[in-house]
């Protein structure tokens, strides 16, 4: 059973529908090289013990391409190869997750299918898991499969850069990162690259590498980033470090990240430990290599933006020490603001990044009306429910419109349970009511998932909280906005025509929003 209990460690696949409607390329026009004599056909199969669908019998290799909003590209892309011993893929938490992470950093992402080894039966777990008994033996069964899958890592390099130009990526600006077999992958195509297909970073994460036969550092060898935990339990931990110092050892560019816990194959799983954060050191790193930031006309990002950028994270930093609920944000303005005018029926809205891109992306809905926007960006419950009072009942309005509980979903400042979201939004109704403020509480729109934390699987959780909300509005006496009725799509996620993230609005989001917040807003105003 031991085999199984560790291969259950690597698998952590649920294969959405979103991967339907990414762009699918196959990487050789016909037949693949070396390959042409497979007839067995990619499959997936939901397997019952998991929980998990998985992907097995890749022969003619592809990649699916995730892109980023033009408005937000930076022109960097990095190719994924999940990992799965060669036999399977893990093609969720090792690469639609991650590269829908990476899209919310503006970088362009490409999940790679690389070529494996046939199963014969259609339960691969079942095939897969006595051959783990003997690394020596599955390494002999997987190797001319390893080098078929490397040259499938060397094209996807390839076409990303010879394709540049169509994906809004510098060519300079391509990097590749793997998990397990997948880093194999990835260091292969370092190892056994010319200057034409080499990729320009490389990120093995719990690379395995027995399986490589050319560990030849090049001369004009990428920078790496290297990912792993002390604890693997396919012994794979000394794998990242016998990597690092080569690197190093070589004079290269090149940053280990070791954390104690973790095990194998943790991806983009949580589990409560240090490692879940990994990808944010990963985040990091690009930032430092200047891969995040928009590339100037010489295709590098200067020295003094990137100082800038820096500051200005330094400085958020110190505002989550400093001033945790962010009363500053609106400090200046709340003391320049007149005094209520007779007659004059004053409306804050309070919200997170949707109330306050509200302004931005249509200002005439502000102009001209007592509305005040009082959104700050990220920010949960908890934080609003403590600058409630100067950001909301020391102005005085007639009406408060309440948009919040989204960020709580995504765990922006740690786990919560929908009820201690609830009760925030309540604790804000309640002291707008003591203050005779009328109150109209807004559904939170429809979220499929976040790029920014994917895989928590919001859509069911922002329904139920809908209704907690609007059963304690119906109760209340007071006016429920319904946002999400007119925006869901079919997968009870935020239509696309009406965001560019799947989260936040477009301007045609806001026009749809701006008739129901004037309507719920005069509803507000008759109620006793």
């Amino acid at each position: 059973m031991r085999p199984l209990i560790l291969l259950c460690l690597l698998l952590n696949w649920v294969l959405t529908d979103i991967q339907a409607q990414q762009k699918v390329i196959p990487l050789y026009p016909g037949k693949a090289p070396g390959s042409e004599s497979w007839t067995w056909q990619e499959k997936e199969l939901f397997h019952q013990p998991y929980q998990s669908k998985l992907v097995y019998n890749v022969s003619q290799p592809t990649l699916t391409a995730y892109l980023p909003p033009a408005a937000t590209a930076n022109g960097t892309a990095v190719i994924v190869a999940p990992g799965g011993a060669f036999h399977i893929l893990s093609i969720e938490s090792e690469g639609i997750q991650v590269a829908k992470w990476l899209n919310s950093k503006g970088v362009a992402a490409f999940v790679l299918k690389y070529r494996l080894v046939r199963s014969l039966t259609d339960d691969p777990v079942a095939e897969l898991a006595p051959k783990m008994r003997d690394f020596k033996k599955l390494d002999e069964i997987n190797a001319p499969v390893v080098e078929l899958a490397i040259a499938d890592g060397l094209k996807a390099i390839e076409y990303v850069r010879s394709h540049a130009d169509d994906y809004g990526v510098n060519p300079k600006r391509i990097g590749i990162m793997g998990f397990s077999a997948g880093g194999t992958v990835t260091m292969g195509t370092v190892f056994n690259s010319t200057s034409a297909n080499r990729p320009n970073f490389a990120a093995p994460i719990y690379a395995y590498m027995n399986a490589l036969k050319n560990q030849t550092i090049p001369a004009d060898a990428p920078p790496l980033f290297i990912c792993a935990s002390t604890d693997d339990q396919l012994g794979m931990a000394s794998h990242s470090t016998n990597l690092y110092n080569a690197w190093i050892g070589a004079k290269k560019i090149a940053e280990l990240h070791m954390y104690e816990k973790g095990g194998h194959g943790f991806g983009m799983r949580k589990q409560d430990l240090p490692v879940d954060s990994w990808i944010d050191r990963f985040g990091e790193w690009l930032e430092l290599q200047g891969l995040l930031w928009p590339e100037k006309p010489s295709g590098t990002t200067s020295q003094v933006t990137l100082k800038q950028v820096m500051e200005r994270r330094k400085a958020a930093e110190e505002r989550v020490r400093n001033d945790w609920a962010y009363f500053k944000k609106y400090e200046t303005e709340n003391k320049a603001l007149t005094a209520v005018a007779a007659g004059e029926k004053r409306v804050v809205f309070m919200g997170n990044s949707i109330t306050e891109g509200w302004k931005r992306a249509d200002s005439s809905f502000f102009a001209g009306r007592p509305y005040l926007d009082r959104g700050i960006s990220g920010q949960t419950t908890p934080q609003m429910l403590l600058r409630f009072r100067p950001d909301v009942i020391d102005l005085k309005p007639a009406v408060v419109v309440i948009l919040a509980g989204i960020n709580d979903i995504a765990q922006n400042t740690g786990p919560m349970t929908l009820e201690q979201t609830f009760g925030n939004i309540v604790s804000m109704a309640e002291l707008a009511k003591v203050n005779h403020i009328k109150v109209v509480l807004s559904s939170v729109l429809p979220a499929y998932d976040f790029p920014w934390r994917p895989g928590l699987e919001p859509a069911e959780k922002v329904v139920k909280l809908n209704n907690m909300i609007k059963d304690y509005a119906t109760r209340n006496n007071i006016v429920y906005l319904d946002y999400f009725s007119a925006m869901v799509d079919n997968q009870k996620g935020l239509k696309k025509e009406l965001t560019y993230d799947g989260v936040h609005p477009t301007l045609a989001g806001y026009k749809v929003m701006e008739p129901l917040a004037e309507k719920a807003i005069a509803e507000a105003l008759k109620r006793k």
